[in-house]
């Protein structure tokens, strides 16, 4: 098993920035995907960004390109992702996930691990 703690949500205001982290433990794997999701109200849960084991490989929604940085920590377990120029429409709970399969890393049925969520809202 894999446990996941999402922290570093908040309310920020459009054009500001936050800094999401995903702790993890639990069993280890030789190595996986991370990758960060996010479901606001009435919607489904979407891809945000993707991130392989060493880092080398990166992939990102269109809607978040440019703006958002995942990166990843694996000697201190920890899964970041680097909100800049934020806007209204990035409001939602934002969850970090394990990919054991190496693939469909940009859907949620592709990963195996999900943490609760952390809450991101930002104002206009």
């Amino acid at each position: 098993q894999v446990q996941l703690v999402e922290s570093g949500g908040g309310l920020v205001q459009a054009g500001g920035s936050l800094r999401l982290s995903c702790a993890r433990s639990g069993r280890t794997f030789n190595s996986y995907y991370m990758g960060w999701f996010r479901q606001a109200p009435r919607k489904e849960r979407e891809f945000v960004a993707a991130v392989s084991w060493s880092g080398g490989a990166t992939y990102y929604a269109d809607s978040v390109k440019g703006r958002f940085t995942i990166s990843r920590d694996n000697a201190n377990k920890i899964l970041y992702l680097q909100m800049n120029s934020l806007r209204p429409e990035d409001t939602a709970v934002y969850y970090c996930a394990a990919n054991l399969r190496w693939s469909a890393v940009t859907r949620t049925d592709g990963y195996d691990y999900w943490g609760q969520g952390t809450q991101v809202t930002v104002s206009s």
